[in-house]
């Protein structure tokens, strides 16, 4: 699902929860990372006409801030990642457009995934008292999901700062 951009892959993981409680977390993390370099690959080949056609200034901003951030490429992939603030859709399209090294997309892919998929299928545990998919994500969980993404760019903002001293 992750490779095609196939909606529904939270749908998974819930399954996954309610299926093999929280040792879903592994084959989801594992599954997820999977399509998503799929998908990585299959935008190298193919991609860069469809992702310039359909998100034009969203690339040229995400450029722009991967060439700001290349010497803690790492930290800004797993912020990315942990905080729901790009979608993943667009990291895994735009990723390999814009020059990010494998190794790096995988590791902050696999790592980054961790926390929101840990979160989605202990939801699955408790599938019966769901009524929807916004109650996965309440303000309390997002904020969790912020402070993380926040200590993954920390060694950034400190290096900023010891630069400016």
């Amino acid at each position: 699902m992750q490779t095609f951009m196939i909606p529904g892959t939270i749908f998974m993981s819930l399954l996954a929860g309610a299926l093999f409680g929280v040792k879903g977390v592994f084959l989801v993390v594992f599954n997820a990372t999977a399509g998503a370099c799929s998908c990585f690959f299959l935008s190298k080949l193919i991609g860069r006409p469809l992702v310039s056609w359909l998100w034009p200034d969203k690339l040229r901003f995400f450029q722009a801030e991967i060439a700001k951030r290349r010497d803690k490429l790492l930290n800004y992939m797993l912020f990315l990642r942990i905080t729901p603030t790009l979608p993943n859709l667009f990291i895994n399209l735009a990723s390999p457009i814009v020059d990010i090294p494998f190794h790096v997309f995988f590791l902050a892919t696999f790592v980054g995934l961790i926390p929101a998929s840990y979160i989605t299928v202990k939801a699955g545990l408790a599938l019966g008292d769901l009524r929807s998919v916004k109650d996965l994500y309440d303000f309390k969980t997002l904020s969790v999901l912020f402070l993380i993404g926040l200590v993954s760019i920390f060694p950034t903002l400190l290096k900023k700062k010891k630069i400016y001293e």
